[in-house]
């Protein structure tokens, strides 16, 4: 038996999301669950596969940033029952394939592969509607296969979980699973949005001596202040800064949190010899960026990608919730704005504004 719900939809690449009222949402099936959504942050690569720098179908619900209550479960199910607070995962690890038993379950495709083979949840008058990233958190409900949950405290707020769900656990990850900052360190963070932010309070929260953060807009500039960053600078002023703070010599890690082939070119140039470089934002895998093989061989420095904060979400999430609940994490500063699904445009709009790290949708308001 379907269920009606209402939704923000992406009817074509470029076009303004379209609220609507009559999306149908289908029963779990085996192994599946429904979740009625909480909070949903609005992320980056949302506005990304709106503006097809990301690829993407339509129409789509868009929206992979969520936290809400399991109200109904599918046959067979185990891991989750009615009543669970839960997270949304948009990479769901399978538990079994060679990624997931060798601790790389964030490379995990199976779990992927088998969400995108199940029946399409949504659907209108018109034909289904696709769950962008797999779970469509810019609608009331979802239903998920139960690998795209992960139970946690009831006390935890549901704005404050769904942003662990990808922002948080991406840039804090980054940080401590894939470049594994060590205390005393130099870092640069190239661009300060929602996921540069958390790179910066996780460098902060690795120990990093010395924080530089880079970003075109202001704004931001003083929001990556405000989470640990030591020093800011405009883009211009990067190499300036560099051999201000480091003698010239360069940052002992680089992140690039932005997704473009100048950004990740300007990460590496700040990087010292036997440094490390993660890109870390989502980009288009049409934009090339070139390094000589001089250069890749006489200064080894390590270029390193970072998918997902190079995280086991069964366990990682739970890490960065006892991290904030120990006041390591600043984890309720990142809410920026509440809004409803009818404000979700100007909260694309507010992005790259510079004053706002995290616009999230209240379904309670």
């Amino acid at each position: 038996m379907s269920t009606t719900v209402r939704g923000a939809v992406l009817t074509g690449i470029g076009e303004p999301l379209v609220v609507r009222d009559d999306l149908r949402l289908r029963a779990p099936g085996p192994g599946e669950v429904r979740v009625a959504l909480r909070a949903s942050g609005v992320c980056h690569s949302d506005l990304s596969i709106q503006n097809g720098t990301l690829a993407g179908v339509v129409p789509a619900v868009l929206g992979h940033e969520g936290a809400g209550v399991v109200v109904e479960v599918g046959p067979g199910v185990r891991g989750a029952a009615e009543g669970d607070h839960v997270i949304l995962v948009w990479i769901p690890p399978c538990g079994r394939c060679r990624f997931c038993l060798g601790a790389q379950p964030q490379l995990c495709t199976a779990g992927r592969l088998a969400r995108a083979e199940r029946e399409p949840a949504l659907s209108t008058a018109d034909g289904p509607v696709a769950s962008a990233l797999g779970v469509g958190t810019f609608a009331e409900q979802t239903v998920v296969p139960v690998e795209s949950v992960v139970p946690i405290d009831r006390a935890v707020p549901f704005d404050v979980a769904a942003l662990v769900g990808c922002g948080v656990m991406t840039g804090v990850g980054a940080v401590i699973n894939t470049a594994r900052v060590v205390p005393g360190s130099s870092v640069v963070v190239v661009g300060c949005g929602g996921v540069g932010v958390n790179v910066v309070q996780g460098a902060r929260l690795a120990g990093a001596a010395t924080v530089l953060a880079v970003d075109r807009a202001p704004g931001k500039l003083e929001i990556a202040r405000r989470f640990g960053a030591t020093h800011a600078v405009a883009p211009d002023g990067l190499r300036a800064a560099t051999d201000d703070l480091t003698g010239g010599d360069g940052f002992d890690y680089a992140f690039e949190v932005v997704g473009r082939s100048e950004t990740v070119r300007a990460a590496w140039d700040a990087t010292r010899r036997g440094g490390t470089t993660v890109v870390v934002g989502a980009g288009s895998r049409t934009d090339m960026v070139s390094f000589s093989v001089g250069e890749l061989f006489s200064a080894e420095r390590r270029l390193l990608g970072c998918l997902y904060g190079s995280a086991d979400v069964r366990t990682d999430f739970h890490r960065v919730l006892a991290l904030w609940r120990a006041g390591r994490l600043d984890l309720t500063g990142l809410v920026s704005r509440r809004i409803t699904l009818d404000g979700i445009d100007g909260a694309f709009a507010a992005m790259d504004g510079g004053d706002v790290v995290r616009s999230v949708i209240d379904f309670r308001g």
